[in-house]
């Protein structure tokens, strides 16, 4: 009888083990989601323009994103005397980057487009996780630049994978990493976030992100505001 006991016991602690963890991921994105404006306030969050500049081997590169939640992305490119841009929706994704020789609008690859989908969520991958399909785990305790943070692995429903870094501390998102398909290549892909601020709304936002391409500095971000949905007409 002994062995059983002891074997009922291990399952008992095992199925109280993941509850547990299981409670204490949900409680960390819930201070997350609570840092950024709340639950209700988030939900209530339809549309963004986030304005700033991009320095690029010397380059000031001006951006101008605009997005309408679930709808569409558009971000301008100003750089070197041309006009770029980018165009995102659920169903398809267009580029024209004149400054690298593009004569005309092209196509996004499917892995383009299913990496940049993610930009229409306005509230993030990890509000309302459980609906959207997603699992999370808890993965442990990792330093971010000096600051201890949470490490919160998520994966989509289409299987994609991202880390997401909360910090003890602020509650905030400092970095996201995750494998994504770049130029048909499976590529190991950061960001790190920054110099959080309260816009004009009440609602919280990094205003300088971090990536391979240099760091953005975001001057001006609006939140729902009226958008002329044409913009995203490819």
């Amino acid at each position: 009888m002994k062995p059983l006991f002891i074997f009922c016991l291990f399952i008992m602690v095992m199925i109280f083990a993941q509850f547990a963890q299981a409670q204490t991921v949900d409680e960390i994105i819930d201070k997350n989601i609570t840092a950024m404006g709340g639950k209700e306030k988030l939900a209530s969050l339809k549309s963004v323009k986030m304005e700033g500049n991009l320095s690029v081997m010397g380059n000031d590169v001006a951006l101008a994103i605009t997005t309408s939640h679930g709808v569409g992305m558009r971000a301008d490119i100003s750089v070197m005397g041309t006009e770029n841009y980018q165009i995102v929706t659920p169903a398809k994704g267009t580029v024209f980057m004149p400054v690298q020789g593009m004569s005309e609008p092209t196509p996004m690859s499917d892995d383009q487009l299913k990496s940049a989908t993610g930009q229409l969520d306005l509230q993030g991958a990890l509000f309302n996780y459980k609906e959207k399909g997603s699992t999370v785990t808890l993965v442990g305790k990792e330093t971010v630049d000096g600051e201890e943070c949470y490490n919160i692995k998520l994966t989509n429903k289409m299987g994609t994978v991202t880390n997401y870094f909360i910090s003890t501390k602020t509650n905030f998102k400092i970095k996201s990493t995750g494998k994504r398909m770049v130029n048909g290549e499976e590529t190991e892909v950061a960001n790190t976030y920054s110099n959080y601020k309260q816009n004009a709304d009440g609602y919280w936002f990094p205003y300088s992100t971090t990536n391979a391409q240099g760091t953005t500095d975001f001057s001006k971000i609006d939140t729902n505001i009226a958008v002329d949905e044409s913009i995203f007409k490819q």
